[in-house]
């Protein structure tokens, strides 16, 4: 070992020569070359001053400024055209007349609070596990040591706990995603396809998803995100929430009592591109930096795991009818145009699973399937 050590220490050059005495240390400097920190100060002022104007130190980065979503009722007459507005400039909206009760949304939340009540070993075994059902914890906790948890329900909220009824939740939810189900419709006559939904219960299903931990803008919703048609949420009081829109993140606060719209990934490729989206569920927050712990309840109307998602044709137009054979051959070359497709079809598993596992805050999952 020692002759090894040896041959190592003739290999290393000498930075010095070979008679050359070490750097002096600055305590052998002569004190007629210390600076002063005084001195340090002014000559760090000097050089300040001299700095472009244009050029400045970075500053922290402002919030989005809070905005009432457009507010839309099934009893306007003008229905259509607003909601073909809001869902193609915006992605979101706030629907102000519904059935769904304020104390049908209470008692259904009041349930979902006893659901994060629960041991560990109870949030575990009495929910199913059949992926995206079930219970969620994410490992990585805030700063007062606390991970944020998720419940994913059917429709039917079933449990494998006979102590856990969920009867508020259950008619919540059902209510919810029945009407859902009429803005789908409502949505597909402004755009132009033809609704592939329907009432029929084999073509979508619905997840309510409840969340709780720490919220804040610009953080990921506790669950991950899951691909949709489109997500209610019932505004039970003023809240102001977080949305990653085409955009990028704006910031709304609904009316109470008014039920959240936002337009999914799905609703897009199903639209080719006409309607704007919301890339994952509204993340509720404060604000300015401030954050909490809180409680909300999103249902997300998709689809069936085994799902192909492709864009759709529009319906046939009847306007055709009594133009000339000049019109009506340019019409028909405008609609080939119109009807390029701007996405490639794809499995909605294989997607579902990749946005779930994956953060897409930055970029748009969808981008891999853009022709």
């Amino acid at each position: 070992m020692a002759s090894s050590t040896h041959k190592q220490q003739q290999h290393l050059p000498n930075l010095y020569g070979a008679i050359a005495a070490p750097p002096p240390t600055p305590s052998a400097q002569p004190n007629h070359h210390l600076v002063s920190s005084s001195d340090a100060a002014d000559a760090l002022s000097k050089l300040l001053h001299r700095l472009p104007p244009t050029l400045s130190l970075p500053t922290r980065r402002s919030s989005p400024s809070t905005t009432s979503p457009p507010s839309l009722s099934f009893s306007d007459p003008n229905l259509n055209h607003l909601l073909l507005s809001s869902a193609s400039k915006l992605g979101f909206f706030q629907l102000t007349s519904h059935d769904i009760s304020s104390q049908l949304a209470n008692s259904a939340e009041t349930e979902s609070h006893s659901l994060f009540e629960l041991t560990k070993d109870q949030k575990e075994s009495c929910f199913p596990k059949n992926w995206p059902l079930g219970f969620d914890a994410d490992e990585e906790e805030d700063e007062d040591g606390k991970g944020t948890e998720s419940f994913c329900l059917d429709a039917e909220c079933s449990t494998e706990s006979t102590n856990l009824l969920l009867s508020s939740l259950r008619e919540f939810t059902q209510g919810l995603e029945k009407l859902g189900l009429k803005i789908i419709d409502a949505l597909a006559n402004a755009v132009g396809f033809e609704n592939p939904i329907g009432e029929n219960p084999t073509r979508f299903c619905s997840l309510m998803w409840i969340s709780e931990g720490l919220h804040g803008e610009n953080k990921k919703p506790s669950g991950g995100f899951y691909p949709y048609v489109i997500g209610l949420q019932y505004q039970l009081r003023c809240q102001k929430y977080s949305l990653l829109a085409d955009s990028g993140w704006v910031s709304v606060s609904p009316q109470v009592d008014s039920i959240m719209v936002t337009l999914g990934d799905i609703a897009q490729v199903w639209s080719n591109g006409k309607l704007k989206k919301v890339r994952g569920r509204p993340v509720a927050c404060l604000g300015d930096g401030n954050n909490y712990r809180c409680v909300s309840m999103s249902l997300l109307v998709t689809l069936p795991i085994d799902s192909r998602v492709t864009p759709l044709l529009p319906m046939g137009v009847d306007d055709d009818i009594g133009i000339s054979d000049d019109e009506e051959s340019q019409a028909r070359g405008n609609k080939e145009k119109k009807e390029e497709r701007l996405f490639n079809s794809f499995s909605f598993e294989d997607y579902a699973w990749r946005v779930y596992h994956e953060c897409f805050l930055f970029k748009d999952p969808l981008d891999r399937y853009r022709i």
